[in-house]
């Protein structure tokens, strides 16, 4: 298939089109470089657009044939949609409403949605299931949530097939260290660990010591970015063969806290890592952890890569390796 990944250039949509191209498809990048790297488009040709302006998005997709979207294109900071909700509703909500719009005109119709453990909000069950109630306690969750509504009334009204991949998450770097995680600012807990501990920033910041946990930090779900990239190559093909459109999660079940993160990457780097504990962060769950058997059985998904020291050591890998920046 020929697919659009709108934000193809970023971390997990750059990763992405790699497996994309790998299983015989042919990813076009859309990105306005925003937030993604003209480096990291390697497998297909790259558009240097804004979805912002979509007035020739139409002709484009019947032009070049386009039969599905990967769509990754969105804000994606927790605590800047809490300073700055105006943004977030704007790029994730208004412009991903202009890219259906776009498909519908073009004839395009499936799509495979980059969406967020954050539609949760607070975990009532740990691990979460897919029917877990849907109350997020940040913008980035509401405009999430807001657009996996608008993809089930377009389908309903307009046949549009899509699916839903709630990520928790997303970490490391591919295994073969073509791609990585480069973040301006950087915001993932991994890479800012593992930045600390090679002198790159003076320490890592612990967003509240006192949630209802065991070691009193929060606790996250953690996946490879490489088999992220496989489940979407997996939900299109789904589609593709007719399956229903839904929303699946995508995690391991086993989730680490802050703490234990930090001390798994101290064990790998040869210099300790530096910390600094502060107050809690606005808009923070205390856990998100995934029930994932759903995408197991609707893809044939299973995570190959998504040990914690796994994740680290490819992360670590990507981030030792000086002038990533092409």
């Amino acid at each position: 298939m020929r697919v659009l990944v709108t934000g193809g250039a970023g971390y997990i949509g750059s990763h992405t089109a790699k497996a994309l191209a790998k299983a015989g498809h042919e990813p076009l990048v859309l990105d306005n470089l925003s937030a993604g790297h003209r480096w990291a488009v390697k497998w297909g040709p790259l558009l240097d657009w804004d979805l912002a302006d979509t007035e020739m998005l139409p002709q484009f997709l019947e032009k070049e044939h386009v039969e599905a979207v990967l769509h990754f294109a969105a804000s994606l900071l927790v605590g800047e949609s809490m300073q700055e909700p105006r943004k977030y509703f704007w790029n994730n909500v208004v412009n991903t409403l202009r890219l259906l719009d776009a498909m519908l005109e073009a004839g395009v119709k499936r799509i495979v949605f980059s969406s967020s453990a954050a539609t949760y909000g607070n975990s009532q069950k740990v691990p979460i299931p897919e029917d877990h109630p849907k109350e997020p306690v940040n913008p980035y969750g509401e405009t999430k949530l807001a657009m996996e509504r608008a993809l089930q009334w377009y389908g309903n009204a307009y046949d549009l097939r899509w699916v839903a991949l709630r990520y928790f998450n997303a970490a490391g770097a591919d295994p073969d260290g073509e791609l990585g995680e480069s973040h301006h600012p950087e915001a993932h807990l991994i890479a800012l660990a593992i930045q600390a501990a090679l002198g790159q920033r003076p320490h890592v910041e612990i967003y509240g010591t006192d949630y209802p946990t065991p070691d009193g930090t929060a606790i996250r779900d953690y996946i490879h970015v490489t088999d992220l990239a496989d489940a979407h190559v997996r939900a299109l093909e789904y589609l593709a063969e007719g399956g229903e459109s839904r929303a699946l999660n995508l995690g391991t079940g086993q989730g680490y806290s802050v703490r234990e993160v930090i001390n798994a990457v101290g064990k790998i780097s040869p210099h300790e890592v530096p910390f600094r504990e502060g107050p809690r962060r606005a808009g923070d769950p205390p856990v998100l952890v995934a029930d994932a058997s759903h995408a197991g059985k609707a893809l044939g998904w299973k995570p190959q890569h998504s040990r914690l020291e796994a994740i680290i050591q490819d992360a670590w890998n990507w981030h030792s390796t000086a002038n990533r920046e092409k």
